[in-house]
């Protein structure tokens, strides 16, 4: 092979490419994209004549390993989504029972601070959860009680943008408070 000076060129059994800046008899010299100068035998070397990426536009692929990879993600991108035609105001809320009994196995050890405390940090992680992923309406079950439990609720909830009230009594009873998540708040 003849080499001339500025020739694109690849090493054969290595990963370098570059252009000839000098040609010898017995040796090439090139210079990497990086500027770092090299000495090869004409052997190891082959000119660059048209970049791989033209040369693949048209080759003609006859790989049976690559050709049902190319076919698979071909068929996957084929797959038809479906989207709900359920509107967001017509879906059933996301429920909370916060009923200690749900949250932990034994409230052994815990005194009436540590157990309102675990069902507000549940409740406020349940919450960010909701607003996080859109869900436009969330039931908080807290029971009747002596109402402690639903005034701290009502206290946490004002430093979100959502609007609250009691939920369905056909359904949940007095227990209950129904929160909305407005998606779009205005600042």
């Amino acid at each position: 092979m003849d080499f001339k000076v500025g020739d694109k060129i690849a090493v054969l059994d290595d990963v370098i490419r570059g252009k000839v800046t000098e040609v010898h008899p017995t040796k090439i010299v090139i210079e990497d994209e990086d500027g770092f100068s090299y000495e090869y035998a004409p052997k190891e070397l082959v000119i660059i004549r048209e970049s791989q990426k033209e040369l693949s536009k048209f080759s003609d692929i006859d790989n049976e390993f690559l050709s049902e990879k190319i076919n698979e993600t071909s068929s996957r991108k084929k797959t038809i989504k479906f989207k709900s035609t359920v509107k967001p105001d017509k879906l059933p809320p996301m429920e909370v029972d916060l009923h200690i009994n749900q949250l932990t196995a034994s409230t052994k050890g815990m005194d009436n601070y540590d157990m309102l405390t675990l069902q507000l940090e549940t409740a406020k992680h349940k919450l960010e959860f909701a607003i996080k992923n859109k869900i436009p309406k969330i039931v908080f079950i807290h029971g009747m009680g002596a109402g402690v439990l639903k005034t701290e609720l009502e206290y946490m909830f004002k430093n979100y943008n959502v609007y609250w009230n009691d939920a369905s009594f056909q359904k949940y009873g007095l227990g209950a408070t129904e929160v909305k998540i407005y998606q779009n708040p205005k600042n």
